[in-house]
């Protein structure tokens, strides 16, 4: 079963207001606001599988000192139940919108042995003070302002700038290649997002996962729509429900490579 943000467990919600505390007590007086995004605020939440997508928005630049604090919290309660994936942006970073967009701190389980590396050395290959960039905010900033739900804060319209659409497209379509390409790695996660880039770029929606499986079970050829039914039943339940195989994942990869050709003929 899936949640959203007003009906998941109380469990998830503790968790959430664990990670609120504890980064509060990190960041003191630096604090803009908290904001969920991702499939906890739009729906589709699998507390099975599903990441904590979060941003937090900083008033200055963070230090090395703090970000190293930031490490050793997210080490501790990533994965303790849930797993987060969470970015630190400064206003300045904001209100000055390039793409890709830079930002000072990133936590997701991806990170894990690296940041564990970093501390258990000493060392600052990775925890340090050097600029970094994300394509993926704009993304994430935009899912943010349609459908985020700010925690804490200020709310979300004061803080996040309207993001141009051509990098909106520009972040989507490179998790779509990327998705193209790792299809069989990872079906699930992959055909759901290949299906919510060719839904945006078909008619401008702003979807879930979830949402996206069930537009294409209502929109694709029924002969696609065995395979969509599939991967909507392991997003929703257990990942391991039904296996896939090569034919199928690569009949609906062709579908929607094809589709979103023509689009941009």
């Amino acid at each position: 079963m899936t949640y959203q943000w007003r009906t998941c467990p109380s469990d998830v919600k503790h968790f959430v207001a664990h990670l609120q505390r504890g980064i509060s007590e990190i960041l003191y007086n630096e604090y803009v606001g908290f904001y969920l995004h991702g499939s906890l605020a739009m729906g589709g939440f699998n507390p099975l599988s599903s990441d904590i997508d979060v941003l937090v928005v900083t008033k200055t630049s963070l230090v090395v000192a703090i970000k190293r604090e930031l490490a050793k919290f997210f080490l501790v309660c990533s994965h303790s139940p849930f797993p987060v994936e969470i970015s630190f942006l400064n206003e300045e970073q904001l209100n000055n919108w390039q793409h890709p967009c830079p930002f000072d701190f990133h936590f997701s389980e991806f990170w894990r042995a690296s940041y564990e590396k970093d501390l258990a050395n000493g060392t600052y290959h990775v925890l340090n003070d050097a600029r970094k960039t994300d394509a993926d905010l704009a993304a994430h900033i935009t899912v943010t302002r349609h459908r985020g739900i700010g925690l804490k804060g200020k709310p979300i319209d004061q803080v996040f700038p309207v993001i141009p659409r051509a990098d909106y497209v520009a972040s989507i379509v490179n998790d779509y290649q990327e998705c193209l390409e790792r299809i069989e790695e990872d079906p699930i996660y992959c055909s759901l997002n290949l299906i919510r880039v060719f839904w945006y770029l078909k008619e401008g929606v702003i979807a879930s996962k979830q949402e996206a499986g069930n537009w294409g079970l209502l929109t694709f050829p029924e002969e696609m729509q065995r395979t969509v039914k599939k991967v909507v039943a392991c997003y929703t339940k257990e990942r391991e429900a039904y296996s896939f195989e090569k034919d199928e994942l690569m009949a609906l990869k062709n579908y929607i490579s094809n589709h979103i050709q023509s689009l941009n003929e």
